[in-house]
């Protein structure tokens, strides 16, 4: 089995960027996701948003020296917990790289920078329709908050 590698995107490398408006617009052009490319503006906007973005970071997967998938995070606070907490916002692997375990491991690296950097939990959002992700979720702690809708998942640390 291949190893794969997760690091942090370094959004001033522009390899770096690069990889994450491929990884996103590659995501956005699912079917489940809407099946259109990333808009213009948004390819244009997105890197310089992010590196913008006080509690925004990407953490990138790479297999053989390319880059598969991607998990873009922002940091926020949970008011009920009165501590910081951490959002994904989307995450994502090449089709052609599934079933290895990446997400798993982006899954697991997030979830390490949660703890390390004393969030109390990882949130994320996941569509209805997107089974297997839900699955991806549930097999690493991630459930429904109670009396949610069942498209919000979050994970307690």
């Amino acid at each position: 089995m291949t190893e794969t590698l997760i690091r942090e995107a370094d959004l001033q490398a522009p390899a770096d960027c690069a990889a994450v408006l491929e990884l996103v617009d590659t995501y956005a052009q699912e079917p489940i996701e809407g099946g259109q490319p990333l808009p213009v503006f948004t390819r244009e906007h997105l890197i310089k948003g992010l590196r913008a973005e006080p509690g925004a970071f990407v953490l990138l997967a790479y297999s053989e020296g390319q880059a598969v998938g991607v998990a873009v995070c922002f940091r926020g606070f949970s008011t009920f917990a009165a501590r910081p907490l951490i959002n994904i916002h989307d995450l994502a692997v090449l089709r052609e790289h599934r079933e290895r375990g990446i997400g798993s491991q982006l899954l697991e690296a997030v979830s390490t920078r949660a703890r390390e950097t004393g969030c109390c939990k990882v949130t994320l959002e996941v569509r209805e329709t997107n089974a297997a992700a839900q699955r991806l979720y549930r097999r690493h702690g991630f459930g429904e908050p109670s009396g949610k809708s069942t498209h919000f998942f979050d994970k307690l640390l």
